[in-house]
């Protein structure tokens, strides 16, 4: 009997093994950092895994600035099992030598938005860092030769991002290009490490040493805020134009519609055409080694339309993410009832198995139950003292004294709660983060947080953050900026304008 039971037993996990899906490719991703930016690249690649013919798992991993971090990670990635690397080098140099492992193993590389210092990559695909820095520079270069009277030379200030990076390399390249070439103006290049705190130092030191710069030109937004804050509490803000690059909706989009910066420049992300080239590389498709995305400088003038359709893009993108999470579980419901139907047909075999083991079992039962009465009746004995009260009674709590239970929601909330409280001040606060602090991915975080709350965790964010605001402002002496500082917005403009969209009067007003 054991022997058919063992037979039926091997015939359902071959049945069921059959049905898995073949054709699947893993795709993993190694991002340097977070951040707007990247966020929806990773959303738009979350997007296409099921755009096009063959079935695609992206597994995104983020190393934030830190370069041995990211080379672990890539080693981890690709013990997984992945069919191709994805990478976002934090450093080119040291990252090489963790792409050059990889393609030592036959998996193919995708470098996007940076490279590694030699070729141990498959294909490259990103935006011409060069053509941003050229096109910021012709911008910066028309703006200066506004301020050409009397003598005066106009000065212009580069902050660069980490120069052992490529894009940071690049965008300086395509910069001093053209600035070079006019000797009517002043031009000065300083390194810096991606970080608005740092961004904002060198600016304030620069300030504060009596040599104003009329231009500064940041390699992203994200350091443009710092910029801006240097100037907002140095006094300059008017005086000191501020470009960037990213052109991110709440970000570089809305500050050069705020009057924050001068300009900036859309650098495309293009997460859907990097799974359209990974799948190239794997199904031995042609595909260009180098692949150019094309960017867009951004003014005041034509701010508004560019960061309008950026959003809706962005909203359609996140829905369309949603949609698919719903269908990977229409489909896993789908797999698991047609391995039922095959279970069910086993079931037959095991059925007659069944009743012959349980015509022994019975047998084994009658003289079970006798056994077990009478340890039953011993043990009733021993457990029960003279006065009537059992010794089980005397450890075991009353039902009325137990802690009422709590739903899951509700501790997920309070954990949440607590989470954003501790961080409320930091300005740089992502997504990521947060879903770390109460162990959830980041999709997993917008799922939990719009079912409980109707609210993106970002809008959540931002309102608790107006809430504290409101509080401040009503119980406390101290200045708008101080507050806006202190319950995380970059710039008091941005506070403003959030706190006006959210109460109806400006911060201000609430004090008169």
């Amino acid at each position: 009997m054991r022997h058919i039971f063992f037979i039926a037993t091997l015939l359902l996990l071959l049945l069921t093994g059959c049905s898995r899906q073949q054709d699947h490719f893993t795709i993993g991703v190694s991002q340097c950092a977070g951040g707007a930016w990247r966020n929806k690249v990773n959303m738009e690649m979350l997007a296409a895994q099921h755009l096009y013919e063959r079935d695609v798992k992206v597994v995104i991993a983020t190393s934030n600035d830190d370069t041995e971090h990211q080379i672990r990670q890539i080693d981890s990635l690709v013990s997984t099992g992945i069919d191709l690397l994805v990478v976002a080098p934090n450093e080119a140099g040291p990252i090489a030598k963790a792409t050059a492992r990889v393609m030592a193993q036959k998996i193919p590389v995708i470098c996007f938005d940076r490279k590694v210092d030699n070729d141990t990559y498959t294909a490259f695909i990103g935006c011409d860092n060069v053509e941003a820095g050229r096109a910021i520079a012709v911008n910066a270069v028309d703006v200066a030769r506004g301020m050409l009277t009397g003598g005066y030379k106009p000065y212009i200030l580069e902050v660069t991002a980490l120069m052992s990076s490529t894009p940071a390399q690049e965008r300086h390249k395509g910069f001093a290009e053209v600035i070079d070439s006019h000797p009517e103006l002043e031009y000065r290049c300083i390194e810096s490490d991606w970080s608005s705190e740092q961004t904002c130092r060198i600016v304030t030191d620069e300030i504060k040493s009596g040599h104003v710069p009329d231009i500064v030109f940041c390699h992203n937004d994200g350091m443009a805020t710092g910029a801006y804050k240097a100037v907002v509490e140095t006094g300059t803000e008017g005086r000191v134009h501020i470009m960037g690059i990213d052109g991110m909706p709440g970000e570089g989009l809305d500050y050069v519609q705020f009057g924050h910066q001068l300009a900036s420049y859309v650098y495309p992300t293009g997460g859907d055409k990097i799974i359209r080239l990974a799948l190239d590389i794997l199904t031995g498709k042609p595909y260009q080694r180098e692949n150019k995305l094309q960017g867009i400088l951004v003014v005041k003038e034509n701010a508004w339309p560019i960061a309008t359709t950026t959003t809706e893009l962005l909203r359609q993108v996140e829905d369309l993410v949603t949609i698919q999470d719903k269908l990977e579980g229409y489909f896993g419901l789908y797999n698991t009832q047609r391995k039922v139907i095959v279970g069910g047909v086993v079931a037959i075999v095991l059925l007659v198995v069944a009743v012959l083991l349980s015509l022994r079992a019975y047998l084994q039962m009658r003289r079970t139950v006798r056994e077990r009465q009478h340890m039953n009746e011993e043990q009733t004995l021993f457990m029960t003292n003279p006065n009537g009260r059992t010794l089980r009674q005397t450890f075991t709590t009353p039902a009325e004294e137990m802690p009422a239970p709590r739903s899951q929601d509700a501790i997920f909330a309070e954990t949440l709660n607590k989470a954003i409280r501790k961080r409320l001040s930091d300005p740089n606060l992502k997504m990521d983060e947060l879903g770390e602090e109460v162990g959830l991915s980041r999709v997993q975080l917008y799922r939990r947080v719009k079912s409980i709350t109707g609210l993106t965790p970002v809008e959540l964010l931002r309102q608790m953050r107006l809430q504290q605001a409101y509080m401040l402002l009503t119980t406390t002496n101290k200045t708008v900026q101080e507050i806006a500082y202190e319950v995380g917005f970059g710039t008091p403009g941005y506070f403003s304008k959030c706190f006006k969209q959210q109460y109806g009067k400006y911060p201000m007003q609430l004090r008169t």
